[in-house]
């Protein structure tokens, strides 16, 4: 935790949304960790003791916990014991809200910590609970979930996992020596063309894998207005600070997962990366903000868009891009091109060779829209099929709720994660190591391996129904 008072909350901001100054994030030490630590064992395919019942603390209900919070508050088997806030208006809410869900007969008594930088030390030197959920300012994510694991949680943190190489490597060590799950909490993966792409590719209608495409393109200007507590107190200030792709893991996790990478099949080799120059943000504080506004003093250095390439060990490219600055609608482009056909998304299609059986006559022509009934009747993941009437009112369509109730059923099942812990990390690293290609003119940066060569023993995804 040497690293945790250099990073401090500032105290008009929620764990969810700190107003941090963020140094840029290019990891500067070491790119191997070739060493397993004395005693430390594998997690790929690690499944933890079943858990009866799932005792869970929340730090940061802000913006992105409440809705963790209540999904998981609802479920058979679990019980919230803390909830963990610098605002004591949040963690009264919160706290109210989760024993109402639990009707009296669950959740009867959740602590409450805050007013306090480091009260989330307390809460889990006092409290004890098997799981943590992090859901604050990414500068957190990282020092939060190793001390968790250090205390006998396993640690659950919303994306990225961390900003430099060395967290995500002290992650791994903390994790393998500890052995405790750190899962970071990819949502997209548990959406249903996600789902159902995944269920295709494992059934080989794509051939063999070429080239994939993914981002996370979703104008969030407006998030300059959350100046107190919300989540552009904190961010806006990455945006000044660093110059890369800094939010990947929404468009690659699924990918990734689609070629089996760092599990068995292949892994991430290495990275290049390209930013544009840095014009929406000063351009949209100089219009929307008075001349001596914190904003318009920030001299923005991170690029309107960021493209990078990754090469993977046995030869394929996946296309990885970021904007959150550019008006344009949203998307994350989940695109897979395999020797037989290609699959795409925003909006969905698909091109076969030969065409799509009572659809398309040949690879020229996307099958989309209502022409693609038969293709979830068929190819739907069956994890979705039983989920999903479960789920579909929850956050993002459903998906946060689907990842949730996994999170909680692998914990009580004794079962490993839907997504492990060195999957968390080669998709965050495109962060940190995008970052250095960017400031180097696009020279090529090798992934560490984050598994120390445990990638090719380690099984795939399975189809889970």
């Amino acid at each position: 935790m040497k690293n945790i008072n250099r990073r401090n909350f500032i105290r008009k901001t929620s764990l969810a949304g700190a107003a941090l100054a963020i140094a840029p994030a290019i990891a500067k030490g070491a790119y191997s960790n070739s060493e397993r630590p004395y005693g430390a064992k594998y997690m790929g395919d690690f499944a933890a003791p079943k858990l009866e019942t799932v005792r869970a603390a929340f730090i940061g209900v802000g913006s992105r916990g409440p809705g963790h919070l209540k999904f998981f508050a609802s479920l058979p088997g679990t019980e919230v014991v803390a909830i963990c806030d610098l605002y004591q208006d949040f963690t009264e809410k919160w706290s109210k809200e989760t024993k109402a869900i639990g009707k009296g007969k669950r959740h009867k008594k959740i602590a409450q910590y805050y007013g306090d930088e480091n009260q989330w030390k307390t809460m889990l030197d006092e409290v004890k609970p098997d799981v943590v959920f992090i859901a604050t300012n990414w500068s957190n994510h990282a020092p939060m979930a190793i001390e968790s694991m250090k205390k006998g949680a396993h640690a659950f943190v919303e994306v990225p996992i961390g900003i430099t190489l060395e967290e995500m490597w002290e992650l791994v060590n903390t994790s393998e020596q500890t052995q405790k799950h750190c899962m970071m909490m990819e949502n997209v993966n548990y959406n249903r063309e996600e789902l159902m792409y995944l269920n295709m590719c494992r059934q080989g209608v794509i051939g063999d894998f070429l080239h994939a495409e993914a981002s996370y393109i979703h104008e969030l200007r407006s998030q300059m207005e959350d100046q107190e507590r919300g989540t552009g107190s904190w961010r806006t200030y990455h945006y000044a600070n660093r110059n890369g792709n800094l939010y990947p893991t929404h468009g690659l996790g699924p990918v990734a997962q689609y070629m089996n990478l760092g599990r068995s099949d292949d892994n991430f080799g290495s990275l290049v990366s390209f930013s544009t120059q840095a014009l929406g943000r000063k351009l949209y504080a100089e219009k929307n903000y008075p001349a001596d506004h914190k904003w318009n003093k920030l001299d923005y250095k991170g690029g309107d868009l960021n493209t990078s390439i990754i090469k993977t060990k046995v030869g394929r490219t996946i296309m990885v891009q970021w904007d959150e600055t550019s008006p344009r609608p949203y998307s994350r482009l989940n695109l897979i091109q395999g020797t037989k056909g290609i699959l795409a998304g925003f909006p969905t299609r698909i091109a076969l060779e030969g065409g799509v059986e009572g659809v398309t006559d040949n690879h020229h022509t996307w099958a989309q829209g209502e022409q693609l009934a038969a293709i979830y009747e068929k190819y739907d993941h069956p994890l979705y099929k039983r989920l999903n009437e479960a789920t579909k009112d929850t956050g993002h369509g459903g998906m946060d709720g689907m990842m949730m109730y996994r999170i909680v059923e692998c914990l009580q099942n004794g079962l490993p994660l839907d997504q492990n812990l060195y999957e968390g990390c080669f998709w965050s690293a495109v962060g940190p190591l995008s970052e250095r290609s960017v400031a180097s003119g696009g020279a090529p940066q090798n992934f560490p391996d984050f598994t120390r060569g445990n990638w090719k023993d380690t099984n795939p995804l399975a189809i889970i129904s």
